[in-house]
């Protein structure tokens, strides 16, 4: 009878992983799980309004205030600006977020997703939180990056923060109604009708049993119809269409000394208006992506399969 002889293990194996190490390991297990999503919800919302309040910023401050234009929206030019800036950060925001979550980035577009595509409701009120923490984070970059232009905006145009003349440098920020209105009605209205656009012409755009975007083109897609609803609806209201794009900056303008025209937001001819681009898109999600469902994916999916080389894989369609 014989007896085995092991050796015992090296010393470097006994020893614990190094803390990096340990650190890297937990992370990875973190980003696995919810955790993750909310991460990149947050990332995705962060870049999306960090490149529209850029946009914006640049238009009414930046551009004047370094000598490169004599005044603010001379002519349809600086809207057009807006518009396809706008429509590009949502672009480069989805390819941030969407091979994560799909890329919300707007809690319209998550709570049409629960109503209508099996997104789960546990996860609506934390996506929705961070959607408007990294909304905020993204508005506090250009506060950085931009303040001493919109310091020497205010001081050129004798603007006092937090008086009413300084709803043209909260704009910057968040929405507020055109002048032409004298009720809450009209821009609640004019924030319905932008979403459920927005809403139903993106469930259009990733509708498997429709004509989904081959190679990955459905982000550009996407930030297109930000710039149609821009152009077509942003005089009336600003076109926030996100709950989040206006109420994480305009949390961010409050602290910074925009007191009521940022919070509740009172501009003489409608006030107390911070509730409008909050539920008027929710409203208009919800009816959006009733109407597509009901008028167009019922019809397509009684009519044919999903098209040939795409998977029906719940928020997105994705090639084989």
């Amino acid at each position: 009878m014989s007896t085995i002889t092991r050796e015992p293990p090296p010393a470097a194996a006994l020893r614990p992983a190094p803390v990096r190490e340990r650190i890297r390991r937990r992370a990875d297990r973190l980003r696995a799980t919810f955790a993750g999503e909310l991460v990149a919800e947050l990332a995705g919302t962060f870049v999306l309004m960090a490149l529209i309040n850029g946009v914006v910023a640049a238009a009414v401050v930046g551009l004047t205030e370094s000598g490169r234009t004599q005044a603010v929206f001379q002519a349809s030019g600086d809207w057009m600006l807006i518009a396809w800036g706008a429509g590009f950060a949502v672009v480069f925001a989805i390819y941030v977020a969407g091979g994560v979550t799909g890329a919300h980035l707007n809690p319209a577009i998550t709570l049409a997703m629960a109503a209508r595509r099996g997104f789960p409701w546990r996860k609506v009120p934390a996506y929705w939180a961070v959607q408007v923490i990294g909304a905020f984070l993204g508005a506090a970059l250009i506060y950085w990056n931009y303040h001493d232009a919109i310091n020497a905006f205010e001081a050129a145009h004798h603007i006092t923060r937090g008086s009413a003349d300084s709803a043209a440098t909260f704009g910057i920020w968040g929405t507020t109604p055109a002048p032409y209105f004298t009720s809450w009605f009209g821009p609640f209205l004019d924030q319905v009708i932008g979403t459920a656009f927005l809403v139903g012409l993106v469930l259009a755009v990733v509708d498997e049993h429709n004509l989904p975007p081959k190679g990955n083109l459905s982000p550009f897609l996407i930030g297109l119809i930000v710039v149609v609803i821009g152009i077509a609806f942003g005089p009336n209201a600003g076109y926030a269409i996100n709950p989040a794009r206006d109420l994480g900056p305009r949390i961010l303008a409050w602290f910074e000394g925009w007191g009521s025209v940022a919070l509740p937001g009172n501009y003489g001819n409608v006030d107390a208006y911070m509730w409008i681009p909050i539920l008027g898109p929710l409203v208009g999600g919800l009816i959006g992506a009733f109407a597509y469902d009901g008028v167009i994916r019922k019809v397509l999916i009684a009519r044919k399969p999903p098209a040939r080389g795409v998977q029906e894989h719940g928020r997105v369609a994705e090639d084989l």
